[in-house]
């Protein structure tokens, strides 16, 4: 049975710490907590922020209804007291953090939330998975994006994931700048144009392929993108033509050797007179054989697996944690997993040209404004109030604008160090 509210979406340990804390008189403390990630996953240059606006919408929708409560408290997860305190819960602190689209480097506060230690450590899983998820998904589009060069994307990983991941990823896709979904629960939500026309399964229903395509050009006109690669892809082409003829939208290609099949499709379709029907290849594409058909006369991509799973990084990697109580900073020592203390605030370095050049992070107070600086952090709740966010029309450019505004050695699929540097500047 799935959970009707995200309250249970959350580890167990979290309420462990809640009931301890409200025991020993702790759980009131003021506290920050923070969310970065230590490293990029490997290979690459930048990562993305992502599923920020799903995850406001989460926190204030953040309650534990009575059927919740009564279920851990007979599960013997809480006791009395804490069940107390979860029915009641409803946050009021504050959540900062950089823009939806934003890019973010190791080290990077991309969220900030303050408040009480136990309305602030209860939210943690939930940030986490939203977080990780959306921005792996983002950071993989974006690069397919840029291996695209232009060329629309459509996304089509719906299968290839969990159901709800699927609309998720469909959101953080076309963040990322592709042109459209295969899922339809993603239109409806976030208003992501959809497409979609036909199967294999349409094709091998018929008795023969002239057939398929005729009854889907009857229906959809010929403003449709038939699929030519069931039997033989040539005399497919040739069959989409006869049905349609020479203004047929599109055909689809799903599988071979796609820089073969599209040289040749291009050169068979000209022949036929059929010189402005495009081309769409799908199949296992990632940012890599995107990029391997930058030459080739490709119209437009379709991507699936490879982006509802992080193109070979299925998470950000981000971790949330604990860096000032009561004021004062707090920091984790241990090997490989250090944190600085004290509440960040992060400014971008601008060259004159717009190019940025750096990443500035202050562990204490506000940096003196330079020149080119961009603050990245923005209010996103206070005082448990949901401020005005960005649309996700507003954040797909402010992404854009982002991968326009590094150098361009940050947009390489090969691996490299991160795209610009980030300096900390400690606690004075």
């Amino acid at each position: 049975m799935e959970t009707s509210t995200p309250a249970l979406m959350t580890d167990h340990y979290e309420l462990t710490m809640i009931s301890a804390a409200l025991k020993d008189g702790t759980a009131s403390r003021r506290c920050v907590f923070e969310v970065f990630a230590r490293r990029l996953p490997t290979g690459r240059r930048y990562g993305v922020v992502a599923g920020t606006g799903r995850l406001i919408q989460l926190i204030k929708d953040f309650r534990f209804d009575p059927a919740d409560v009564d279920h851990l408290r007979s599960s013997g997860v809480v006791d009395e007291t804490t069940a107390t305190w979860l029915a009641n819960y409803r946050f009021t602190g504050d959540v900062e953090g950089y823009a939806e689209g934003e890019l973010f480097f190791p080290g990077s506060p991309i969220l900030t939330v303050s408040g009480t230690f136990a309305e602030c450590v209860v939210l943690e899983t939930l940030i986490l998975s939203v977080l990780n998820h959306d921005s792996a998904i983002a950071a993989a589009a974006a690069r397919m994006v840029t291996a695209a060069r232009g060329r629309p994307i459509i996304e089509m990983g719906s299968r290839r994931t969990h159901e709800h991941a699927a609309v998720a990823a469909a959101r953080a896709a076309y963040l990322a700048g592709f042109a459209s979904t295969s899922n339809l629960a993603a239109g409806r939500c976030y208003g992501i144009p959809t497409t979609g026309t036909s199967a294999h399964a349409f094709t091998l229903l018929h008795d023969d392929e002239p057939t398929a395509f005729g009854s889907q050009v009857a229906a959809l006109g010929k403003n449709t993108t038939l699929l030519v690669d069931t039997y033989d892809i040539s005399q497919g082409i040739r069959n989409a033509i006869a049905v349609a003829g020479p203004d047929l939208r599109a055909v689809r290609i799903d599988s071979g050797d796609l820089s073969v099949l599209a040289q040749h499709s291009r050169e068979l379709l000209d022949s036929l007179g059929a010189t402005e029907t495009k081309i769409i290849v799908s199949g296992d594409m990632d940012e890599y054989s995107i990029a391997t058909l930058a030459a080739e006369p490709v119209d437009m991509y379709g991507a699936g697996t490879a982006v509802v799973t992080g193109s070979g990084a299925p998470t950000a990697g981000l971790v949330y944690k604990l860096v000032e109580v009561e004021g004062r900073p707090v920091v984790k020592r241990s090997e490989n997993k250090a944190t600085v203390g004290g509440r960040k605030t992060a400014v971008r370095r601008h060259k004159p040209t717009g190019t940025a050049i750096e990443e500035i992070i202050y562990s204490k107070g506000l940096p003196d404004h330079q020149a080119g600086d961009r603050l990245l952090q923005h209010t996103l709740i206070a005082s448990g109030e949901v401020q005005a966010l960005p649309t996700l029309t507003e954040s797909r450019e402010h992404l854009r604008q982002c991968l326009i505004s590094i150098p361009w050695e940050g947009l390489k699929l090969s691996a490299g160090d991160p795209a610009i540097p980030v300096v900390i500047v400690p606690t004075a």
